[in-house]
């Protein structure tokens, strides 16, 4: 029985980081560059994190780390709203190396003293997030798919702390929902995945200020002992997490034969394919389109699930999707819930149909 819960779950980390006060604090982005592009992720938690400055009335800062970008990355960044823009421009900055970046993160928050931390759920902020939060004592949550503020009262002693950081997550499995709090560490830190969050530039008022501090205060000698050889970066497969029409296929479609008519399907529509974490493991398809909380998340126009049982973790992946489409001989399959059309049937013999009947009708 796949339970839809939602609980709360107090933040556990050591006594050595006290709680510090909470007013006037800023919401800290951590931005992510590729040579001198910002990551799209890092947009899309500008995004988010302008809204949750906005209600927790206190300003919305960021940091970039990188070399040779002062002048090259601050209008890719202040749009969003950005109050206050940290650029740290040195040598051996670029490629990303664990040591500098977390020593400038960590020292610079213990300056500023942030409130929250936002940081993409990807390799590096991966290997970044953990670092800071353990140097601070901090806490983290990772893979949010939810960043909301909120009241939480402790059971343990009954206060109640006001203005923290929902960070909401699908837990154990994805059987439950959890909301988890920090009430007595900062800063509240929390991960996302890209695309869980839609990025827009923010047309309210804002400072924009930008400095740029000198990185040998922030960062040690010792820090660039480790130096990247060689940094190759791929370029993407697909454009799965920007299609307007997504095909995905679960465990339902049967085959890698079966996934071929969705890759016919997905070519008729001019869209993309996707699949569950279910079709994955079972090698019907490749991992980088998995759609789901351990996948990517999507924001098409149309999403056409196939055979998709829908469990909490695909839900998270595209519950934003403008028209969804259920194909799946189960009548009462969870995805069904949520679906603006179901068709009841198998992929095998409504597939086919749908590629034929928009062959005719789009003559």
């Amino acid at each position: 029985m796949n339970m839809q819960n939602n609980i709360k779950a107090e933040g556990v980390s050591t006594p050595l980081s006290p709680r510090r006060g909470a007013g006037g604090e800023a919401v800290f982005v951590y931005i992510e560059i590729e040579g001198k592009n910002v990551a799209e992720v890092s947009q899309e938690l500008l995004t988010k994190g302008r809204k949750l400055a906005n209600e927790l009335s206190v300003e919305l800062h960021a940091v970039v780390i990188g070399t040779d970008i002062k002048g090259k990355v601050e209008d890719q960044i202040l749009p969003y709203g950005v109050d206050k823009l940290f650029v740290f421009d040195g040598e051996g900055l670029f490629p990303y190396t664990s040591a500098p970046h977390t020593e400038i993160v960590v020292n610079l928050f213990k300056e500023e003293q942030p409130q929250i931390c936002l940081l993409g759920a990807t390799v590096i902020g991966r290997d970044l997030g953990p670092r800071v939060s353990s140097s601070l004592t901090s806490g983290l949550t990772a893979d949010c798919t939810e960043l909301e503020i909120g009241s939480y009262e402790s059971k343990k002693d009954g206060k109640v702390y006001e203005n923290l950081l929902y960070q909401i997550r699908p837990a154990f499995g994805g059987n439950i929902v959890a909301t988890i709090v920090n009430p007595d560490h900062r800063p509240q830190m929390a991960t996302v995945r890209s695309g869980v969050m839609q990025k827009a530039l923010y047309d309210g008022e804002y400072r924009g200020e930008v400095v740029y501090p000198e990185v040998e205060k922030y960062v040690s000698p010792e820090a660039f002992l480790v130096k990247v050889l060689e940094h190759r970066v791929e370029a993407a497969k697909h454009n799965l997490k920007g299609a307007s029409i997504v095909v995905a296929g679960g465990y339902g479609v049967g085959s890698k034969e079966g996934f071929d008519q969705l890759f016919q399907l997905a070519k008729v529509l001019h869209g993309e394919v996707g699949g569950s974490r279910a079709a994955v493991d079972a090698g019907w398809i490749d991992h980088d389109r998995q759609i789901g909380q351990t996948g990517v998340t999507v924001h098409p126009k149309v999403y056409i699930a196939c055979g998709i049982s829908g469990q909490i973790q695909h839900i998270a992946g595209m519950q934003d999707s403008s028209i969804i489409i259920s194909i799946n001989s189960d009548p009462d399959a969870p995805i069904n819930r949520i679906a603006d059309y179901v068709i009841v049937g198998t992929v095998e013999e409504v597939v086919p149909k749908l590629i034929k009947y928009y062959k005719q009708n789009s003559k």
